[in-house]
């Protein structure tokens, strides 16, 4: 009985050892501490191993957007893309027609060099044969807006080109700029007669590769179908009084 009693005294020792022991060795050992910021990481990680045009697009956006002058590792810093890791994009932005470089930084070149209302108002008066809104946009971050609001004051005028919705050409409205049209060109206006009926105007519309947003004939169609009549409505001719808002009223003189 003695000798069992012994061995399990000798037991505990060799557990309470043991213990001591893993306590200890946990504690020596340094914890393991995981990212957390790994899906940060991969995106950066993604982008220096995207395709070169991916790089070059992301650091020009960042140059158009911030209108400043990064060095390359303020590039790295601002779009993850590494250029003193990467020769071929570094060399390709060097070259690229949209950017300065100067030997250590980099900057965005707009098509003109206008940074504020005024000047792109001045700009603009300097084209009386109108520039597009292309050549405009990308002077700085703000200019379309600003563009919007030199319409709404009336100093520009903004029109679609008529083979493209999405080419807008802008035009000076300076009343202090001297207009004159040709004794010629008034008599061609003056002689140029519309066609009265719908019908005729969408033919003229179709004739020359157009297509007329109406359709008068089906309509027409439609309304016998429903015994709906075709008279148009006699409008009142409305009175122009002293509180009548005339739009133009400085050109008015030209076609006189």
């Amino acid at each position: 009985m003695a000798i069992l009693q012994e061995s399990l005294e000798n037991f505990k020792i060799q557990q309470e050892r043991c213990q001591a022991t893993l306590i200890s060795i946990t504690k020596q050992q340094n914890p393991i501490i995981f990212s957390k910021d790994t899906e940060r990481l991969q995106q950066i990680n993604n982008i220096r191993e995207g395709p070169v045009g991916a790089q070059i697009k992301r650091v020009i956006d960042l140059l158009y957007e911030r209108r400043q002058t990064p060095d390359p590792e303020e590039i790295n810093q601002g779009c993850y893309v590494d250029l003193n890791a990467n020769k071929t994009v570094f060399d390709s932005l060097k070259k690229n027609p949209k950017l300065n470089y100067d030997g250590s930084r980099f900057s965005y070149k707009p098509n003109h060099n206008v940074r504020n209302k005024d000047q792109l108002l001045d700009l603009i008066r300097k084209f009386q044969e109108g520039i597009a809104v292309v050549d405009l946009k990308d002077s700085y971050p703000n200019a379309i807006q600003d563009l919007e609001l030199l319409k709404a004051t009336g100093q520009i005028w903004i029109l679609s080109n008529f083979d493209s919705k999405e080419d807008f050409v802008v035009y000076p409205n300076d009343p202090r700029v001297p207009i004159k049209v040709d004794d010629d060109l008034k008599l061609l206006f003056r002689g140029i007669e519309s066609p009265r009926e719908m019908l005729d105007i969408e033919k003229d519309l179709q004739k020359n590769g157009m297509k007329p947003a109406t359709n008068t004939a089906k309509r027409r169609v439609m309304a016998q179908v429903h015994g709906i009549s075709n008279k148009p409505k006699t409008k009142k001719k409305q009175q122009i009084s002293k509180r009548t808002k005339l739009t133009n009223s400085h050109l008015k003189h030209l076609f006189q």
